[in-house]
């Protein structure tokens, strides 16, 4: 449920935001546009916002910027640490994740970005499945992360990450659990949600369910 990644991010921690401005030529294009990505979930969100996989906060404080209680629930520790050490005392980031968390209130906006592929398929399923009791009617799941269109669009990105020699990236192509729109639309409906996709860079797509 993602939690075998924290190794990762125990390493990743110190550079991530050197990662998301650009400095990392494999991630470029994966973090191409990242503000305004950011700012498209934002703008989508209302209300009492649940934030899953924040990292080093980078969303949480825009969320914040905009007037929005925000929960968020960081399973790295390092990472929590950065962000709480960002944000000083306007949110505190609780130990927690997609599927192990600890939530007293109804949420309006469930949120996330660049994280929700840490979780297979069958996990994401599940993840749905808890958001629909915890989202009251009308209620969003906005997340941006990297998806595919399809399988083989996904296949395609992998042969050009290898072709450029970026091997990190096509390594972690293949690593985590990226999924295609057609798997998290089947997903979401099973749940009790309605979506509509939208594609920000080649990589990235905002996913936003609505609950019915």
């Amino acid at each position: 449920m993602g939690r075998e990644f924290l190794e990762l991010f125990q390493d990743w921690a110190d550079s991530y935001d050197d990662t998301v401005t650009g400095k990392d030529v494999e991630y470029q294009a994966v973090f191409e546009h990242y503000d305004n990505i950011l700012e498209e979930v934002v703008s989508r969100s209302k209300g009492r916002v649940v934030e899953f996989g924040p990292g080093t906060g980078n969303l949480t404080k825009k969320l914040l910027e905009a007037g929005l209680e925000v929960v968020p629930f960081e399973p790295s520790p390092e990472m929590r640490a950065i962000g709480m050490q960002k944000l000083g005392e306007q949110v505190t980031f609780k130990d927690g994740d997609f599927l192990d968390f600890s939530l007293e209130e109804v949420a309006d906006t469930i949120v996330s970005s660049y994280a929700f592929h840490h979780l297979t398929d069958e996990e994401k399923g599940k993840a749905f499945g808890i958001y629909g009791k915890l989202l009251a009617q009308g209620g969003k799941i906005v997340f941006a992360d990297t998806m595919f269109e399809t399988e083989q669009h996904y296949q395609a990105t992998i042969s050009q990450a290898m072709m450029k020699k970026y091997d990190n990236l096509a390594e972690d192509l293949k690593r985590e659990y990226y999924t295609t729109l057609d798997v998290l639309e089947k997903l979401l409906q099973e749940n009790g949600f309605t979506v509509h996709f939208q594609q920000l860079n080649h990589f990235v797509w905002i996913m936003e369910a609505t609950k019915q």
